[in-house]
């Protein structure tokens, strides 16, 4: 230190300045890194429990914006919107999902491969918790051409 002044690294006189610049490039680098992670698992998030829904001819039904689903898969796994669920726990969770609102439509959802009497009793134990507007959800099922006429 010669005259007060003050030496850096390279030999020079000065007083440091210190850099008020904000690097962004690393957090640029994170958000497209993240960007690509959410665009990869957001598609594999929304595809719910694997069911083998049976077909019918009918129209389809107009949907609320939340709905309750239980699902019950092809080994009779009982599952509450996609997540796992046991029996006894099914109504208790519904009634506090729904503020023990009985006309809250519930859609039982059950694999055509899963025994009939498992799907019932999935629906037992929801009437059996109150609830009124039970309803089984199926695929519409392919349009049949119809045979052409001769002449």
């Amino acid at each position: 230190m010669a005259g007060g002044q003050l030496v850096n690294g390279n030999g020079r006189r000065g007083r440091y300045k210190p850099m008020s610049e904000i690097n962004v490039t690393p957090l640029v680098d994170v958000m497209l890194v993240l960007l690509v992670i959410f665009m990869v698992t957001a598609p594999i998030l929304q595809q719910g429990v694997s069911i083998n829904l049976p077909k019918v001819k009918a129209a389809a039904l107009t949907g609320e914006e939340q709905q309750l689903v239980v699902a019950v898969n092809r080994s009779g796994q009982v599952y509450l919107n996609d997540t796992p669920i046991t029996l006894p726990e099914l109504g208790q969770k519904l009634q506090a999902i729904t503020n023990n609102n009985p006309t809250t439509s519930i859609y039982v959802r059950g694999d055509r491969a899963v025994n009939y009497g498992r799907v019932l009793e999935v629906m037992g134990l929801v009437s059996g918790a109150g609830f009124s507007k039970v309803a089984l959800v199926s695929e519409q099922a392919p349009a049949q051409k119809q045979p052409a006429a001769h002449r």
